[in-house]
């Protein structure tokens, strides 16, 4: 199995198991099944912070689990390198393309993701997209590049209602000996923009904060922390 000339790597905490849907059970589920090798290509888009990535590395994860050959395609990674770099990408099983999108424009890019994705459909293996839009709104430079993409299944996530991501932040705070009152859970969310991510990020703020000053997490210590 050749290896890109970059690391990348699956960071921790991103599975499947851990992904709180919310209203994106859909999407997590046919994810699911890619990775399991039940689906072949699956795209998935929406805003920043809504989970894509998550998706997406936790698809590699599982499919490595199952002694499947997988690999994660960070494009903002690979846009410094060469196209060539996706020659002979094929032989996985899965490959995980996230953030598609910024190679839009960029023809050579473009025609490198073309041929990879007809080889992959040719030999029998899965695709991953996440992108900012839908597919036919990317402006590819290859009108069958678009065509292709939107060939399976295609999810927009929604945006997590209150509810859900004060879930979120319960779930994760539990999982990091966190304890996080549901009070505080809300007041969170209800002062921070609705992204999941940003949300988690200030979760490991709150955390790191509260150790190193042996204190409780209650509303007020969490506004001193973030200054609200």
């Amino acid at each position: 199995m050749s290896q890109l000339p970059l690391a990348l790597e699956l960071r921790e905490g991103h599975a499947l198991d851990n992904f709180h849907a919310g209203p994106n059970g859909a999407a997590l589920a046919t994810v699911r099944a890619a990775a399991e090798g039940e689906e072949r290509q699956v795209f998935i888009w929406g805003a920043a912070g809504q989970g894509r990535s998550h998706l997406l590395e936790g698809a590699v994860r599982r499919a490595q689990e199952l002694g499947r050959h997988a690999c994660l395609l960070p494009a903002a990674e690979l846009l410094p390198l060469v196209p060539d770099v996706l020659e002979s990408m094929e032989q996985f099983d899965l490959l995980a393309v996230d953030d598609v999108d910024r190679f839009a424009g960029e023809a050579a890019w473009e025609e490198a993701l073309f041929h990879l994705y007809n080889r992959m459909m040719a030999r029998g293996g899965a695709l991953l997209f996440s992108a900012t839009a839908a597919p036919g709104a990317l402006g590819w430079l290859l009108p069958d590049l678009a065509t292709r993409l939107a060939a399976g299944p295609v999810f927009r996530l929604q945006p997590m209602e209150e509810e859900d991501l004060a879930g979120l932040l319960a779930e994760r705070a539990r999982e990091r000996g966190l304890k996080l009152g549901p009070e505080v859970a809300r007041f969170m969310v209800m002062r921070s923009e609705r992204s999941p991510a940003l949300l988690l990020e200030r979760l490991a703020t709150l955390d790191r904060t509260a150790l190193a000053r042996q204190r409780a997490p209650t509303i007020p210590f969490v506004k001193d922390v973030f200054g609200w």
